[in-house]
């Protein structure tokens, strides 16, 4: 079966969740299926990877209308495939006009979604109503649509309900957890800033609304203060929110030592020492489909503490691996809480307690080890999309 994936991001271009759950599952899905990746950006070195730059008369387009001229190139090139399939609105356009074009299957995964993420127009200005057509015409049509959670298929459903929900099915995210394990590697932390002899908080993402990062840098002025806060922040979505988070860095780091703030991007290695060194991980997000960084810092044996929202609840046990930060949110897609001042309060209380507390938080790290080892393996995922793929080519 020749399988046709599609996605913005793709080593060594990969920024986010979605360019990692790409790279692993097309890694996994090559056992058994030719695979042809066609993504964004300079070209790539491995074989049956096709790179596309944006045509050069759009070069100074909106983005939007910048992506759309990348995926009519990629839509032209998937014929011969038997199964196409898109990875984010910025991939769903492609993969939607091959399904079109040379009358294959579209199989879509969502990431996450474009009405839920309406500070999206900081970003990319009226290309957000255009980023929004496309996938909302993409995933009306597509012929199987993965939800990487159960709380994602929910929202599918609810912001696309002329999708028939026998199309909608949930396959988790993944990890290798090969690559992501344990790695206590204390001289690589102090080379990064950090004191290994210290408790620590760790945060992992990009500079987004959706990962709740000034939310985080409230509720660290609570923190026992021997604790370090260590952010591994970085691809700010737009200057606005990358200013609001260097205020509130710079005031935090007047009021308290060990805030330290890593921008560059981490290898592998580097990222799982600096999980490893952790008392625990934090996941503030107020929008999560998922959150494969959660996965990464139970595979290295960290507790998670995280958000009470989206797939966040699917992955970290509460109690068991890690804690859930209840939450109220306002139902106009932005997910902001409620009650600010009462999530950063509850925030900093059960980070405060979890950090506090090693011995438990180590066995719940030991805990989300065995858990991500029992539900999250990529050759498990793969499996299950093969599952679907074959499904719609009967």
């Amino acid at each position: 079966m020749r399988v046709d994936v599609i996605s913005r991001e793709y080593p060594p271009e990969v920024y986010g969740g979605a360019g990692v759950h790409v790279a692993e599952l097309v890694r996994a899905l090559r056992d058994e299926h030719d695979v042809r990746v066609r993504c964004f950006g300079a070209p790539r070195n491995e074989a049956n990877t096709h790179a596309y730059l944006v045509p050069g008369t759009l070069s100074s387009a909106n983005p939007a209308l910048a992506t759309l001229g990348v995926d009519l190139a990629i839509a032209d090139d998937v014929d011969g495939a038997d199964i196409v399939h898109s990875h984010t609105w910025y991939a769903n356009a492609a993969g939607h006009l091959a399904q079109l074009l040379h009358g294959i299957p579209h199989v879509v995964t969502a990431h996450s979604l474009e009405p839920l993420r309406p500070w999206k127009a900081e970003q990319l200005g009226g290309g957000y109503r255009v980023s929004r057509w496309i996938e909302k015409t993409a995933f009306e049509s597509a012929d199987a649509v993965i939800a990487v959670s159960d709380g994602m298929r929910r929202d599918i459903l609810r912001c696309y309900p002329e999708i028939d929900e026998s199309r909608v099915s949930v396959i988790h995210n993944g990890i290798d957890l090969e690559r992501w394990q344990r790695t206590i590697d204390h001289d690589a932390v102090r080379a990064l800033g950090i004191d290994p002899d210290r408790p620590s908080v760790v945060f992992v993402g990009r500079i987004t609304r959706q990962k709740g990062l000034p939310y985080l840098l409230q509720a660290a002025r609570r923190l026992p203060p021997e604790v370090q806060l260590v952010l591994c922040a970085g691809a700010p979505d737009t200057p606005e929110i990358l200013r609001e988070v260097q205020h509130g860095v710079a005031a935090l780091q007047t009021e308290r030592t060990g805030v330290v703030w890593i921008e560059r991007m981490l290898s592998p290695l580097e990222l799982s020492a600096v999980l490893s060194s952790a008392t625990t991980f934090v996941c503030p997000s107020v929008y999560e489909p998922l959150g494969i960084v959660n996965l990464e810092a139970m595979a290295c044996g960290v507790a998670v503490v995280g958000t009470n929202t989206g797939g966040i609840p699917e992955v970290v046990e509460d109690g068991v691996t890690g804690r859930l930060v209840p939450i109220d949110q306002v139902h106009d897609g932005s997910g902001t809480p409620l009650d600010p001042e009462r999530f950063i309060a509850d925030l900093a209380a059960i980070l405060t307690e979890v950090v506090s507390d090693p011995s438990t938080a180590h066995a719940m790290g030991a805990a989300g080890r065995q858990r991500a080892e029992h539900m999250f393996s990529w050759d498990r995922i793969a499996a299950r999309t093969t599952e679907l793929y074959r499904g719609l080519l009967l």
